[in-house]
């Protein structure tokens, strides 16, 4: 994996982090904001300039490929090195919430 990409994506915003999670299957941007809101109880929200500034970003970069365009929205997918990249995020958080809870990771 590229280290740059690593520079650029550990540690994740919760934007990426949400938008790569919600990417595990074919979704669009409008579908991602709304899963994020209702999994916070809409204490996070993404705007829409940042989410597709974001999708963008991510797409150029290979963490994430269009799928398709279904009823005029375009679909994406994660790729391979985005579950790579979301793999290293989702254990950081884990190792930082079995610290806070005095434990050791060994993840």
């Amino acid at each position: 994996m590229d280290s740059k990409l690593k520079r650029i994506y550990i540690p994740m915003s919760e934007t990426a982090f949400y938008i790569l999670f919600y990417l595990q299957g074919p979704n669009h941007g409008y579908g991602i904001g709304q899963e994020v809101k209702q999994v916070t109880n809409n204490e996070v929200t993404i705007s829409p300039g940042t989410m597709y500034g974001t999708l963008s970003k991510m797409e150029k970069d290979g963490l994430i490929q269009f799928v398709r365009v279904e009823e005029k929205r375009k679909l994406y997918q994660i790729t391979d090195l985005g579950k790579d990249i979301l793999e290293i995020e989702l254990k950081r958080i884990k190792r930082l919430y079995n610290n806070s809870l005095g434990e050791v990771y060994n993840g």
